[in-house]
């Protein structure tokens, strides 16, 4: 093992020029990745989404979608990501009418050479813009954040569980 490479950031070889990983000599095996983020809204937003009121239709419905679209596309947004084939990806929502919290979780597995955790980062990233974008005509104040790694298994860097 190339204990040089393991010290510097490996998006950057010896020259400090940006590249994308080379995995071909890793093991193929079971990845998963679970994210999560926020969205602070209003209370008309949170009634809105809660009774399926929003002039746009389903938020969550939407949002859910988009979630899994943007873990597809995530190589396409992220410059020095691998190409990664999902097996499975899911978004799913808890509401919190008291704190007029959205909590957005994303899960995503593969059998590859390389993890999945920018892909879930994605998903819920993607999955609160749109919660957003349909509610923003009634609260242009709401707030995304908290988005993090909750999980990830596979690999050589093996399992890691958020405190």
């Amino acid at each position: 093992m190339d204990t040089d490479r393991e010290e510097r950031l490996n998006h950057f070889d010896r020259r400090g020029s940006a590249i994308m990983v080379d995995v071909s000599g890793k093991e193929t095996t079971s990845r998963f990745a679970a994210a999560e983020g926020t969205i602070r809204v209003n209370e008309k937003v949170m009634a809105a989404i809660l009774d399926n009121g929003a002039a746009k239709g389903d938020v969550l419905g939407a949002a859910r979608i988009a979630g899994i679209m943007g873990t597809k596309k995530t190589s396409d947004l992220i410059p020095l990501c691998h190409i990664v084939p999902l097996s499975s990806c899911t978004i799913d929502f808890e509401t919190h009418r008291e704190a007029l919290i959205i909590r957005a979780i994303c899960t995503a597995k593969t059998e590859g050479k390389t993890g999945v955790e920018m892909e879930a980062l994605t998903g819920v990233g993607i999955a609160l813009l749109t919660i957003y974008d349909m509610c923003k005509a009634m609260d242009r104040g709401m707030v995304i954040s908290d988005i993090r790694l909750l999980e990830k298994s596979g690999g050589r860097s093996g399992h890691y569980r958020a405190d």
